[in-house]
C-alpha cells in the first residue's frame, strides 16, 4: 500500500506583517479623505456651484457641500485611532460605495457632469475614478479581513493554553 503525503501549508503571514499591512491601508484610506476634504474646504465655492450643477443633487447642494468633507474628516480621525480603525474602515467603505454609485447614477443621467473631488484626482477621467475607487473599497475589506483572521489567530493561540 502507497501512502500519500499532502502538504496543507498556505501562504501565511506574521500577525507583526498584518498588522502593518493593516496600519499601511488606514493611512492609505486616511490620506485620501484628508486631500479630498481639505480641496473641497479651501475651495468650496466652486466644490458647491459644481454640485449645483448636478441636477439629481442640486436641491441638496448646499447640505452635501458641508456635510462631505466634514464626514470624510470624521472618518480620517477613526482611521487614525487604532480603537476605533475598524469602524472607520467599515465607514471608510459605506461612504467610498457611495460614491460610487452617485458616480455611476449620475453619468446615467447628467449630461455634463463636473468632477468635484479636489487635486490631482479631478484629472481623472469617470472610468478611472471609478476605478480608484473600487481599488480603494477591496484594500478597506482587505484590511478589515486581515483584522478579523488577527482576532481569529489571537483567540485560537489561548485556547491552546
Amino acid at each position: 500500500m502507497e501512502s500519500v503525503i499532502i502538504n496543507n501549508s498556505r501562504f501565511q503571514i506574521s500577525n507583526l506583517v498584518k498588522e502593518r499591512i493593516v496600519i499601511a491601508i488606514r493611512w492609505l484610506c486616511m490620506a485620501l479623505f484628508v486631500y479630498t476634504a481639505y480641496a473641497k474646504i479651501i475651495d468650496h465655492d466652486r466644490f458647491l456651484n459644481g454640485l449645483m450643477n448636478v441636477h439629481i443633487i442640486s436641491g441638496f447642494s448646499v447640505i452635501i457641500s458641508f456635510l462631505v468633507p466634514r464626514i470624510e474628516i470624521v472618518i480620517a480621525v477613526l482611521l487614525l485611532i487604532p480603537i476605533t480603525a475598524k469602524q472607520g474602515l467599515y465607514s471608510f467603505i459605506v461612504v467610498m460605495a457611495i460614491f460610487t454609485v452617485y458616480i455611476i447614477s449620475a453619468l446615467m443621467l447628467e449630461k455634463n457632469l463636473p468632477c468635484l473631488c479636489g487635486g490631482a484626482i479631478e484629472k481623472l477621467s469617470w472610468s478611472q475614478h471609478i476605478w480608484l475607487n473600487l481599488a480603494f473599497i477591496i484594500l478597506a475589506v482587505f484590511a478589515l479581513q486581515l483584522i478579523i483572521l488577527n482576532k481569529s489567530s489571537k483567540i485560537k493561540k489561548n485556547e491552546k493554553f
